[in-house]
């Protein structure tokens, strides 16, 4: 295959999947493993703000899923909260405005706990990180990383409790986010400190860009799974093949 490109897809294991959250309603999603061993880690990803069009096929997550089962032996679990549509399906139930939603990170993290599904860490993206700040601190989480965090639902009382627990919290913020910047960033996650708060030169919220994505990966491998850590950044094995729902999606 050569060198990675943006729409590169390494191979992995690749399953529909269904969560079932208490409050009775079936989300969509998909798993994906890597070919020959286990993972050593996974990533539960929550995607971006829904009613901005945010979904399970949000380019990041989309992308860590083609990559990481492959180069870094993790395994990326993502999946559409209640109300989200995607190719792969509309999940049942409505949007709860970051509230109700913390069922749905409960019925993941109970799916990657049932599944033996080893060291979940979440990874949130925008309203992704708003969840996993204000419904994450579930004994079963290793840690978050957090993609272009607005810290607009997550509170300060949010960052206090996670600064009492101690477990990592990653915060990449692009230099030029329109809603939360380095600097400001910096000074809001001092109420966590253990948090690291990590700035990325010309890159925006979308993180769009073959270069911001390999630094975001990169930065979710070298925390999650390090001996992966830098990943490569060419692929000399066979291609692999996208889940059917993604083989018409554009980066």
């Amino acid at each position: 295959m050569g060198e990675i490109r943006a729409a590169s897809v390494l191979p992995a294991r690749r399953e529909e999947i269904v969560l079932h959250t208490g409050d009775g309603l079936e989300l969509v999603g998909e798993l994906a493993l890597p070919v020959e061993r286990e993972p050593v880690a996974t990533l539960v990803c929550l995607h971006p703000l829904p009613t901005a069009e945010g979904m399970m096929d949000s380019h990041v997550l989309r992308k860590a899923s083609y990559r990481l089962p492959a180069l870094a032996d993790v395994a990326v679990l993502r999946f559409n909260t209640r109300g989200t549509a995607s190719a792969r399906g509309t999940s049942q139930g409505e949007f709860g405005e970051g509230e109700t939603e913390r069922l749905d990170v409960a019925a993941a993290l109970e799916y990657a706990e049932f599944h033996d599904l080893p060291h979940p860490w979440l990874l949130g993206w925008s309203f992704g990180t708003e969840l996993a700040l204000k419904w994450g601190r579930d004994p079963l989480t290793e840690g978050i990383v957090l993609l272009s965090p607005p810290l607009h639902r997550a509170t300060d009382a949010d960052l206090d409790a996670w600064g009492e627990d101690g477990r990592p919290v990653v915060a990449l913020v692009p230099e030029h986010d329109d809603y939360l910047r380095p600097a400001e960033a910096r000074e809001r996650f001092k109420r966590i400190p253990q948090a690291e708060v990590i700035g990325v030169e010309g890159a925006k919220h979308l993180w769009v860009g073959e270069p911001y994505v390999r630094i975001v990966l990169d930065e979710i491998v070298k925390r999650v799974a390090p001996a992966a850590h830098p990943l490569p950044t060419a692929w000399d094995g066979p291609a692999g093949e996208p889940a059917p729902q993604d083989r018409t999606n554009g980066a």
